[in-house]
């Protein structure tokens, strides 16, 4: 079924592909977006909306505990 993106932030300008998995996470209020991918490094420089990333590595720590 066709979804309606009514908002594309754009946060990422090296691969704009990738942007698609930040304005979800960001409609969805997600609290983090997982990824190895480097382009995504770019959101820990951007205030708003904040949007908080973290590794495979990272994230496996930060839910042990």
């Amino acid at each position: 079924m066709p979804v309606t993106v009514y908002y594309n932030w754009n946060l990422i300008t090296a691969d704009p592909d990738d942007n698609k998995f930040v304005d979800c996470a960001i409609s969805a209020n997600a609290k983090y977006i997982v990824s190895n991918d480097r382009h995504f490094k770019i959101l820990e420089n951007i205030d708003f909306p904040k949007v908080n990333i973290s590794t495979m590595d990272e994230f496996k720590e930060i839910i042990q505990v």
